[in-house]
């Protein structure tokens, strides 16, 4: 089995100030209410309700940290984009979040989340604006894939990551589909490398499992 099988809930908080400041890695997944965060989240850690998949957009308000060991930690924040959250919420949030990307030490990567029909919308691009502002990493990861065939499917990823271009940073693109997993080895594998399991750390973990 897979070394995120090992996710488990920590604690939540209202906003990133109620972040315990703690040491070890940190990654964190971002995007817009509906992106398909909570459902590649469940499809990660093979837990169907690590994280709370919800019909109503939005829904997700605190920012949920999941722990894999005493050391690395997954951090689902909330969705962003609804248009019935009120405003002055909205920008409290947005600031907070640059905040968060830009100051949060043990933050090692993003992963933001977009559905591959509607890529890289404003809050999308803020988003991924700020992480290459600090030097973060991040991976943009295009949900629902499996709602396209093979030659769309093809076509929006060649799209996207001519676009990911104009951000000049480390900013990876792939698909992903949390039906039908194609996309998940891709993940873990980025994912490894943010949270150092690629050399002893992995290789102690895996046979255990």
């Amino acid at each position: 089995m897979t070394y995120y099988t090992k996710a488990k809930f920590l604690t939540s908080a209202p906003d990133i100030k109620h972040l315990a400041d703690e040491g070890g890695i940190e990654v964190a997944f971002a995007g817009r209410s509906n992106a398909g965060k909570s459902s590649a989240l469940n499809t990660l850690t093979r837990q169907r309700n690590l994280a709370r998949t919800s019909k109503t957009p939005g829904r997700t308000q605190l920012i949920n940290v999941f722990e894999l060991d005493e050391q690395r930690r997954l951090v689902d924040l909330p969705g962003y984009g609804y248009a019935q959250v009120p405003l002055a919420m909205k920008k409290k949030w947005q600031l907070s979040l640059g905040e968060y990307l830009q100051k949060r030490k043990c933050l090692k990567g993003l992963v933001v989340l977009m559905d591959i029909r509607h890529p890289f919308k404003d809050l999308d691009q803020d988003l991924i604006h700020w992480a290459v502002s600090a030097n973060l990493p991040v991976l943009a990861l295009l949900t629902k894939s499996d709602k396209l065939k093979s030659g769309k499917r093809k076509a929006q990823l060649l799209m996207a990551r001519e676009a990911a271009l104009a951000f000049c940073g480390d900013v990876t693109v792939n698909t992903f589909s949390a039906l039908n997993k194609q996309g998940l080895p891709e993940l873990e594998q980025m994912l490894n490398r943010w949270l150092e399991l690629d050399n002893t750390a992995g290789q102690k973990e895996n046979p255990a499992n």
